[in-house]
């Protein structure tokens, strides 16, 4: 169900499904980014952390946002360009086997200056299997206004 900007409002709320963080995950995502920080990496070296086990990276959460929105198809198709990442939170952390959603919020609608497209404001919150929100933020995107029908 693909969205242009004439269809969002803000306050308005969508919920992704779910998706289980596995060690696969976190084993790719250190390779893909070089990012081999023991909490992530070492089981023996995370369990002697504060946390007890290893951690999925912040920025595996932060992509897994973007990539469940994707499955609910609102921006695919209408989406011109991601515009911020802004005021992101990691407020606890994201362990493998968790299981996260993202509740997304509408929080501003506003027309581009060229008047071909609008600028939606988006919350996201990142929210584990105890529905606790491991983390958050913003992001704007520049969203295709509706097609004209045709003639």
């Amino acid at each position: 169900m693909v969205m242009y900007f004439d269809e969002f409002d803000v306050g308005q709320e969508f919920t992704t499904p779910a998706r289980t963080i596995t060690e696969a995950d976190v084993a790719t995502f250190s390779a893909w980014t070089g990012d081999v920080n023991p909490i992530h990496t070492d089981a023996v070296f995370a369990a002697k952390s504060r946390f007890g086990q290893r951690l999925a990276h912040g920025l595996l959460g932060v992509s897994h946002c973007m990539g469940l929105m994707s499955r609910i198809n609102i921006f695919e198709g209408s989406a011109v360009a991601m515009l911020s990442l802004d005021g992101w939170r990691f407020l606890k952390p994201i362990f493998i086997d968790d299981t996260i959603h993202v509740r997304i919020r509408i929080t501003e609608k506003r027309l581009a200056s060229n008047g071909r497209h609008g600028i939606i404001g988006r919350h996201f919150d990142l929210i584990n299997q105890k529905e606790e929100i491991v983390q958050s933020g913003e992001s704007a995107v520049m969203v295709a206004l509706a097609p004209e029908p045709a003639r």
